[in-house]
């Protein structure tokens, strides 16, 4: 009995290993495929293993956040919100305005979907070098802030018919999640999701290591043709986003500062923080918290990572002397290629 046993165990090990041979040739033999094309108003790049095309399905998909999420859609859901439509909204957008919500709430509003308007403004003035008058700051930060909106029945709530909903800032990062959903669906097990600088990875690339996902230097590069890197990461099943307005920079006291709107004066912010990359397990929250720490600046939003172990970032700021530094989550240094 004892011998039936062993022989058995020794026939099912046997298998056991044949199977798992079989299993990881398929996969060493099945091709990873490519993707690219136009959305939200920049590029998409997927590199997925299957051996199936899914290009058109990932469209859809893609069309499907548009169709939600896009303030340049007409026809979407938020243009509706931003026209004062009586429109229940879908799962797409209510899901977005819960995380944006949620994160708003944990930056003390430094990320806010109600500042389109103020950021505007701002670009306007400085394209045209006249900056914008404090009446005209003032009046549009009345209609800002993300305790003026909330959700009641799948509908949105203003507290002013004149605020505006603007997600571009968690859009991307949201629209890789869901495309990394599908593939996950189909099966897809190794892949990369990059829409507009945002990325979701998981499993391992065509070389059989981590996916190595490159952070851009912020150069003084207007028509961004130089694309040198800082810095690359070794990252799988992790989502990253990177937020930085290095090319659109003013200067002040011989210092440059990163040309971002801080929702809560409706001025820009005055500090050295250049670029924030942000890991994090969904792309939305990468996305968020991204322009959230842009607005905040490194001491600050290193306070809000101490509170979210969850999340790890690398920050390329100016110090003193007007060089480049970096600072990167202890837990992230194992993963930076320098």
């Amino acid at each position: 009995m004892t011998k039936k046993l062993k022989t058995w165990q020794l026939a099912f090990l046997a298998l056991l290993i044949i199977g798992t041979v079989m299993i990881v040739s398929r996969q060493r033999n099945t091709a990873y495929q490519h993707a690219n094309g136009f959305i939200f108003g920049t590029v998409y790049n997927i590199t997925y293993q299957h051996d199936s095309d899914l290009h058109s399905l990932i469209r859809d998909e893609l069309q499907k956040v548009d169709a939600s999420l896009s303030p340049f859609n007409k026809a979407s859901v938020i243009s509706a919100v931003n026209r004062n439509e009586d429109v229940v909204t879908d799962d797409m957008f209510a899901e977005v305005f819960d995380r944006a919500m949620t994160i708003s709430r944990e930056t003390d509003g430094a990320f806010d979907i109600t500042v389109a308007p103020l950021v505007n403004l701002w670009g306007f003035g400085f394209r045209n070098d006249v900056p914008p008058t404090d009446r005209a700051v003032d009046s549009l930060r009345r209609l800002t802030g993300f305790d003026k909106v909330r959700m009641a029945d799948r509908r949105v709530v203003k507290s002013d018919p004149r605020v505006m909903l603007d997600c571009s800032a968690i859009a991307k990062g949201y629209g890789c999640d869901v495309v990394a959903r599908l593939l996950r669906r189909r099966g897809v097990e190794n892949f990369m999701v990059e829409i507009g600088g945002e990325v979701v990875v998981s499993g391992v690339s065509s070389k059989r290591v981590p996916w190595r996902i490159g952070v851009n230097k912020p150069t003084e590069d207007s028509l961004s043709t130089a694309n040198e890197l800082q810095a690359t990461l070794s990252i799988t099943d992790r989502a990253m986003a990177t937020s930085g307005n290095y090319r659109n920079y003013y200067y002040k006291d011989g210092r440059r500062y990163a040309h971002t709107i801080d929702p809560r004066t409706g001025r820009p912010v005055q500090h050295s923080l250049l670029s924030a990359t942000v890991l994090a397990a969904d792309c939305a929250t990468a996305d968020a918290y991204a322009t959230a720490f842009m607005v905040m600046g490194m001491e600050r939003a290193r306070k809000v990572l101490e509170r979210h172990k969850e999340l790890m970032a690398y920050f390329i700021y100016s110090d003193d002397r007007g060089d480049f530094a970096v600072w990167a989550s202890p837990s992230l240094e194992p993963r930076i290629n320098k």
